[in-house]
């Protein structure tokens, strides 16, 4: 075993967009991370709120990437939305689907008719990712919800991380129908509901796994909801910034910068005390409100020894030149 913070885990739950690859690119470092995992005999899943693959098609990607990955280790909100219509609907059900081919192809699967316009008369919408959804098929869907059908997405994540920078996601697309019918989606399945946590660990038999995410209002969350430990990775989509700024039931156990964290000491990842005052070259002291950063040293120590000061309510000042640069770096 590794001697690292993994090992007190019994499984690992990964997100994928942002934490194993970038769209179709892989992270630097994941796939050995992961492989390193598997050479320790450490079970591994992959949770991702992206609808617009199928689990073969997931895994296929991956393996292609250098992670050996089968469809049974791959749990996608398509196949979970299509699963609860299934268990809602009657069966041959038209559902309209708003998102890519592979949405369709897990509603056909769950023994429900994929359709495409309101004259169908769908008993239910479901929308997920799909980089070709357009006006027609939302207004289609809009028709339809506001005729009553059941309207389920995928998830809300309002973004995906690319190599580019953040491109709009589900979530943005749900916008659209929701300001155009001033509701709320009927229900969401994906992140950061539980349930692709708690079926990856049922799955398994796991009873401690450690979900590892770079999402704070998903993967993070999520992982709170379903009463799990979770490792925030800086490879994706939530930034120091961000992270300083959480809520509660956005607050991972850890924090590593990518997934070299899972092998080295679970103290070089978790949250310190808040009365912690001095952490690998940093640190802080507080006065009248605020947290004031001061010394040098990795830019996630910094941000780990903040961390409690910030969530307690102080304002972060910078003292020392690294201080400086990292809070540029950070974007405060």
């Amino acid at each position: 075993m590794s001697g690292g913070l993994v090992d007190a885990y019994d499984m690992v739950v990964f997100d994928l967009d942002g934490v194993v690859y970038l769209i179709d690119r892989p992270i630097p470092g994941a796939a050995e991370a992961i492989e390193r995992l598997r050479g320790d005999g450490v079970p591994v899943a992959y949770a991702t709120n992206n609808a617009s693959r199928r689990a073969a098609d997931v895994a296929a990607l991956l393996t292609g990437m250098g992670v050996p990955a089968t469809a049974d280790e791959v749990l996608t909100s398509a196949g979970a939305a299509a699963a609860l219509l299934a268990q809602r609907l009657e069966p041959g059900s038209p559902v309209l689907v708003v998102g890519a081919d592979a949405l369709r192809a897990e509603v056909r699967d769950a023994g429900l008719t994929p359709v495409e316009t309101f004259e169908d008369k769908p008993a239910a919408v479901v929308q997920g990712y799909g980089p070709d959804v357009g006006w027609r098929i939302l207004a289609e869907a809009a028709l339809s919800v506001r005729a009553g059908a059941t309207w389920v997405a995928t998830n809300a994540d309002r973004t995906l991380p690319s190599p580019r920078g953040p491109l709009p996601g589900n979530g943005s697309l749900v916008a659209v129908l929701r300001t155009a019918l001033d509701r709320d989606p009927d229900i969401v399945v994906g992140k950061p509901e539980p349930a692709l946590f708690t079926t990856a660990a049922r799955l398994s038999g796991a009873r401690h796994p450690l979900t590892v995410g770079d999402r704070l209002d998903t993967d993070i969350e999520g992982a709170t909801k379903a009463g799990t430990d979770s490792l925030l990775v800086l490879t994706g989509v939530s930034g120091p910034a961000d992270l300083l700024a959480a809520e509660p039931e956005r607050r991972p156990t850890y924090v590593a910068a990518d997934l070299s964290g899972l092998f080295a000491p679970a103290g070089d990842s978790s949250i310190p005390a808040a009365e912690t005052t001095s952490l690998g070259g940093w640190q802080v002291t507080v006065s009248d409100g605020a947290v004031t950063l001061d010394g040098a040293g990795r830019p996630v120590d910094a941000l780990r020894l903040l961390c409690p000061h910030t969530w307690a309510g102080a304002t972060a000042k910078a003292a020392s030149p690294e201080a400086r640069d990292v809070f540029s770096e950070w974007g405060l």
